[in-house]
């Protein structure tokens, strides 16, 4: 009998399948497989845990922080996690926006410890609402000498909304609109004002210039022509009669200061008139002599008639001298007349 194929002594047995060949090796693996589960959940714990931390660092929550407390009327715009800046740097966070009793509200910031420095009791908080953006927490303080902030201050907040300024501006346009249609409509003042530019104008291209527009016409402005011509003419007219005057002040100054002129002619006759003069008190000095010998001496009556007939006709010889220096005097010093000689 013939061997059926498959079934002799030196054949191998059948190959096993994948899920069987696994099914086999399953047991034998079963204890390593359950410690790399236990690791790896381990792992991922320490993972998840080690970022949650990192996450709660990173924000802040471990930090020693300082509470400041702001109160405002309107906090739009305002949402937990908006940073607190000063010169552009956030030094503080919002954590809890409440809503108080009287209407307004509370807006709890923490702050690091190592922030605090820029926030002074002078401090002014400010919510600042763009146009375009987020709304913005900010922080100024004006002199950092001033005493530190106390922790878990409540300070008011400022806000400048500026899309609250946009009606008021949209107003005041218009009303500047409006001022401009009244200037520039037809019969307004700035037109009146701009033809009286332009007829002025036309003046100032006349014949006259700038004169004829001043005085309004050119007959205007021809007559002050004339009137300045007249104006040249006459000071050319005054200008002659100086120079007349010049030469005749000069020549009068040749003739009365100069050597040998009045002056100098009167100032030698009152030379002989002060001789003749101090003549005449001599003579006259004389006769008061021959008065009193006259008085004393009876017997002599003869001789001191005789002398006193000799000391008159030499008095009245000395006063004819001095009349004819008089009226030399006179004759050379036209501007005196007083001719009247007060003897001492």
């Amino acid at each position: 009998m013939a061997d059926q194929p498959g079934k002799g002594p030196d054949q191998a047995p059948p190959p096993l399948s994948p899920a069987e060949r696994a099914r086999a090796l399953l047991p034998a693996f079963m204890p390593s497989l359950g410690v790399k589960v236990g690791i790896l959940i381990a792992f991922t714990v320490i993972v998840v845990g080690g970022f949650v931390g990192y996450v709660l660092n990173a924000r802040g929550v471990f930090d020693q922080t300082q509470r400041v407390y702001l109160i405002t009327d309107n906090a739009e715009g305002i949402a937990v996690g908006t940073d607190l800046t000063f010169a552009g740097f956030p030094i503080g966070r919002v954590r809890r926006i409440r809503l108080r009793d009287d209407g307004k509200v509370r807006i709890s910031v923490r702050v690091p410890l190592d922030q605090t420095k820029w926030l002074r009791v002078s401090s002014v908080f400010v919510i600042d609402v763009p146009l375009v953006g987020a709304a913005k927490l900010r922080a100024f303080s004006g002199n950092l000498q001033d005493a530190p902030l106390p922790d878990r201050s409540e300070r008011p907040v400022l806000r400048g909304d500026t899309a609250e300024e946009i009606p008021k501006m949209v107003a005041t346009l218009r009303t500047v609109l409006d001022n401009i249609d009244q200037m520039t409509s037809s019969g307004s003042s700035l037109q009146q004002s701009l033809a009286n530019v332009r007829g002025v104008t036309e003046r100032m291209a006349g014949k006259h210039g700038v004169l004829g527009a001043a005085l309004g016409g050119d007959e205007a402005a021809q007559k002050v022509r004339e009137s300045i011509d007249r104006a040249n003419t006459l000071l050319a007219s005054l200008n002659g009669v100086a120079l007349k005057m010049d030469s005749v002040l000069a020549k009068t100054d040749q003739r009365v200061l100069s050597a040998g002129g009045v002056i100098d002619e009167t100032q030698k006759a009152v030379a002989q008139v002060n001789a003749i003069l101090g003549d005449v008190r001599a003579s006259l000095k004389r006769v008061d002599g021959i008065l009193a010998d006259a008085e004393t001496v009876a017997g002599n009556a003869k001789s001191a008639t005789a002398d006193l007939g000799a000391l008159r006709a030499e008095v009245e010889a000395s006063l004819r001298k001095v009349g004819a220096l008089i009226e030399e005097i006179n004759r050379k010093w036209p501007f005196e007349r007083d001719t009247k000689i007060k003897l001492p």
